[in-house]
């Protein structure tokens, strides 16, 4: 009472945003303007998503070469010459792996087909006669519902929708590969060009950003890579002992979804066993489940913590979180991309939220131009060797 008779006094109006309610209201304002901030950017991303997802994979692969880069230039090979040998060697990779997926489908559908129709023709039969029998009228059914879905409209318009997809694929392909390119080969200077309105510890901050961002990146893709390989060469050997059909096609499916943090590999496994029931029965399919199984556990329980390491500095949850949100924004290119920008992103709020006296990685004012040129080798290390 007294201080409003003060307020009162000297002619001044209370302020309504100065008490604990006040200030509640000015920080539930900034959470809802920055909401609305991320949602209007993401909105705006997955509008220009063909060009936003080439040039996430282009970064993410530029990042993942750029030790072999370095190696090339280390045996005496030029710069330019190192980044093109990089380049081409990328490229004779994806078209490899592409080129055996296509044949060996090619060369074993007659076969699948064949065995898909015996192997239909033991699963009913366990049906049954199995130890929990289903009643035949059940089983045809189902039969006649999949024949009636597999004529039905929504098949032909998911067909057409195939191809929409592919053509994106496509396009979304070709662009990545362009965007690759200019990447490693003047990816200082473009760097460099983004950070020209910026000055002093600020610049420093984003210089630091982009080398951890490159680093992150890059141990991220090749720790993957490594258990994503184990993953194919153990589920691999056991569909070839099992001479499950497309067992090469399968392995490669395995390596590929093993990007896909906790569940890629065991979606994968799935279908392995899944393409091991229709066309070997449930016997071989119980088989491939047990590998992928314990695969699976020698995975988590081993070669994620010693192969990453510090990499993938997430809690499960938040990889999960990641996924999810990945997954419903862009699908399936989403939920791979989601956890390695999930990784950059936390690697940056620590380069931003830390003191660099903290970390050791305070430099003297004279040395800011050396900070700058270890940054850049890198950002871009055949940048230098072509100028």
């Amino acid at each position: 009472m007294a201080r409003s008779v003060e307020v009162t006094v000297e002619g001044k109006r209370p302020d309504p945003w100065a008490d604990g309610l006040g200030r509640v209201g000015v920080r539930s304002a900034q959470i809802l303007l920055i909401l609305t901030v991320v949602v209007v950017s993401v909105f705006a991303l997955l509008q220009i998503r063909l060009l936003v997802i080439p040039v996430l994979i282009a970064l993410i692969l530029a990042a993942a070469i750029v030790p072999f880069v370095n190696l090339l230039k280390r045996r005496g090979l030029p710069g330019a010459a190192a980044t093109g040998l990089a380049f081409v060697a990328l490229l004779a990779v994806l078209a490899g792996v592409t080129t055996v997926i296509v044949v060996s489908i090619r060369s074993q559908w007659s076969e699948l087909a064949t065995q898909a129709s015996s192997g239909l023709d033991e699963l009913q039969s366990f049906l049954l006669n199995g130890p929990i029998p289903v009643d035949r009228e059940q089983i045809e059914q189902a039969r006649a519902a999949i024949v009636e879905f597999a004529a039905s409209s929504q098949v032909r318009s998911g067909a057409l929708t195939g191809l929409s997809v592919i053509t994106e694929f496509l396009a979304g392909a070709s662009l990545m590969v362009v965007i690759l390119f200019f990447f490693l080969k003047d990816g200082t200077a473009l760097w460099n060009f983004f950070l020209r309105p910026f000055t002093g510890a600020r610049e420093a901050k984003l210089r630091r950003s982009g080398a951890r961002t490159i680093q992150v990146l890059g141990d991220y893709v090749r720790g993957t890579a490594i258990v994503a390989l184990v993953d194919t060469v153990a589920i691999g050997s056991a569909l070839l002992i099992l001479q499950v059909p497309l067992a090469i096609p399968l392995a490669i499916i395995v390596f590929i979804g093993a990007f896909v943090p906790i569940v890629g590999a065991t979606v994968a496994g799935i279908l392995a066993a899944l393409v091991a029931l229709v066309a070997s029965g449930p016997v071989v399919a119980l088989i491939v489940i047990i590998v992928v199984i314990a695969v699976n556990q020698l995975e988590g329980n081993l070669l994620q913590p010693v192969v990453m390491g510090k990499s993938l500095q997430l809690h499960a949850l938040v990889i999960l979180l990641a996924l999810t949100a990945g997954t419903i924004l862009a699908g399936i290119i989403g939920a791979v991309l989601s956890v390695p920008l999930a990784a950059v992103a936390w690697a940056i709020i620590q380069v931003w939220t830390t003191d660099p006296k903290d970390t050791g990685t305070e430099t003297p004012a004279g040395q800011d131009l050396e900070t700058k040129e270890s940054v850049d080798q890198e950002l871009a290390p055949a940048d230098r060797a072509q100028g």
